[in-house]
């Protein structure tokens, strides 16, 4: 059924892929980044109701969407690491945590920069700001579990479960805003029948949005080389890889 992944699953072509892909990507994403942030940031108009400080939506929507993102691209590559037994997508689980985290964290501390002047307070236990903070402790939940086993590989397996059984966690964040009586606004970017939000300030987000995307993509290529290093540090080919770079330093 999936045939055509065959050659992706080897370590070896995965490794030398990422390493073609990611001057690309993050070139792109800083590109975009800077764009979007500098449009937005500068020169949108200010919010008729917020006034400036709504502009901390250029950093803190696109890292809660993308902290969602992060979180099913790593429940996939668990699930097709468990069932299928691919080396390189229980490798994918490990790179991709830590970057989820961090944007999970980012979007939890934007959040609360923009809930003190809009609500009066830091934090309140609303259920979006709750859900997403159970999805940061879903992210350590993984990272923690790796490393907890001395054998490597069951680590892997009990941190992929626990990131697979973790997805329910991701409806929940997404629809708390219309189940549960929350202080936190609405959709704003994917009412696409009637906007929320004026075209001069979508626009910018939009480009940062897809800036994170492309940052998320750079930073698990190259953390997959990283981890696909690690476990393959025996092999042939890591060996002369490793000799060609000492050639070329000296």
């Amino acid at each position: 059924m999936f045939r055509w992944l065959d050659p992706y699953a080897k370590p070896e072509t995965l490794y030398h892929l990422c390493g073609r892909w990611l001057p690309y990507l993050m070139t792109l994403a800083i590109a975009t980044l800077l764009l979007g942030n500098i449009w937005g940031l500068a020169f949108s108009p200010p919010d008729y109701q917020q006034g400036d400080s709504y502009r901390i939506i250029y950093i803190h929507v696109p890292s809660a969407i993308w902290s969602m993102g992060a979180y099913s691209s790593m429940a996939i590559a668990a699930f097709i690491g468990l069932v299928w037994q691919i080396r390189v997508a229980q490798w994918a689980v490990l790179a991709i945590a830590p970057i989820g985290a961090v944007y999970t964290a980012i979007a939890l501390i934007t959040g609360a920069a923009w809930g003190k002047p809009m609500w009066g307070t830091w934090w309140v236990w609303d259920a979006r700001l709750t859900s997403e903070l159970v999805l940061l402790f879903l992210y350590l939940g993984v990272i923690a579990l790796s490393g907890a086993f001395s054998e490597a590989a069951r680590g892997i397996k009990v941190a992929s479960l626990l990131a697979i059984v973790g997805v329910v966690n991701l409806p929940i964040i997404h629809y708390s805003v219309e189940w549960w009586n929350t202080l936190h606004q609405g959709a704003t970017i994917t009412k696409f029948a009637k906007p929320s939000i004026d075209p001069s300030m979508l626009w910018p987000l939009l480009i940062s949005l897809l800036g994170l995307a492309l940052l998320l993509a750079a930073l698990t290529c190259l953390r997959l080389r990283s981890q696909i290093l690690i476990f393959e540090q025996h092999r042939p080919w890591v060996r002369q890889l490793v000799e060609q770079q000492h050639e070329e330093q000296s």
